[in-house]
């Protein structure tokens, strides 16, 4: 049996003391911001992304803040040896609790009509993404199976929900993953779940405001407007925002969530999902 446990949903401020969580595409935007509040709630993050250097820069920043131990491992979610050994890096600096999946092009990589679509910008999108996030859970559901514990959470989209990109299928395809393999580790105390980030301020968000603008014919700043006049708490979201609602599924509070997928988005999204 696992040594980790909890009753409470946030209680503890060092709840997650003694676990390692992995955080792919940690070093920037929702990544890390999800490191620096998994280290605060006392965590060991090792960080992945295929530039060493911000990862550097992110684990210096985050540990001279905050203390406690960001550990950047260069690796590329498209190629298995890479997250193999991503995975025995986390394993020998302890027990590997968690697991962020975050890693992806930033609003995909293919968001126009199929007149334009590129077949090889599809593939890498779902390499990248879909694939890249079994890997990562292939590589690392053995580790915690081995302790009968383990949280695993990925981060979607909410083009999942929508007709607009067709990139969109990538985050579809994520929900389904997530409860299948629910079912599978469900067993061995495994939850895996999927969080829909809606509009969230982020070094890349402006550069989907200029994507927009140009489709459309306006400003960046009107994008930005008409998302938030369409969001319900009239405002974009941040990425601690985010973070947090990672830290509460990564918690081990939430042992009775499973297989569940969540929009966090400020309400923009309006379909009813029972």
């Amino acid at each position: 049996m696992s040594t980790v446990t909890g009753t409470g949903i946030g209680t503890d401020p060092k709840e997650l003391s003694g676990q390692v969580a992995i955080v792919t595409g940690g070093g920037l935007g929702i990544g890390k911001a999800v490191t620096r509040a998994l280290v605060r709630r006392g965590a060991q993050v090792v960080i992945a992304a295929r530039r060493l250097a911000l990862l550097e820069a992110a684990a210096e920043e985050i540990t001279a803040e905050l203390g406690g131990e960001v550990f950047p491992v260069a690796a590329d979610t498209t190629d298995t040896d890479s997250v193999t050994g991503l995975a025995a890096a986390a394993a020998d600096i302890g027990q590997v609790g968690i697991l962020v999946n975050g890693a992806a092009a930033p609003a995909g990589l293919v968001r126009n009509d199929i007149a334009q679509a590129d077949p090889d910008a599809l593939l890498a999108d779902l390499n990248t993404k879909v694939v890249g996030y079994f890997r990562c859970i292939k590589a690392v559901a053995p580790l915690m199976r081995a302790n009968g514990y383990g949280r695993i959470v990925n981060i979607g989209g909410l083009t999942g929900r929508s007709s607009h990109a067709l990139s969109g299928m990538r985050n579809l395809a994520i929900v389904h993953m997530t409860k299948v393999l629910s079912d599978q580790l469900g067993p061995d105390g495994i939850t895996v779940n999927t969080l829909h980030p809606g509009v969230v301020e982020t070094e890349h968000i402006h550069e989907l405001y200029a994507k927009n603008a140009a489709a459309e014919g306006i400003t960046p700043d009107q994008v930005e407007r008409n998302f938030i006049a369409r969001t319900p708490i009239r405002r974009v979201l941040t990425a601690d925002e985010v973070a947090a609602a990672v830290c509460f599924f990564a918690g081990p509070g939430a042992g009775g969530i499973t297989g569940e997928s969540l929009g966090i988005d400020g309400g923009l999204t309006r379909g009813v999902f029972l």
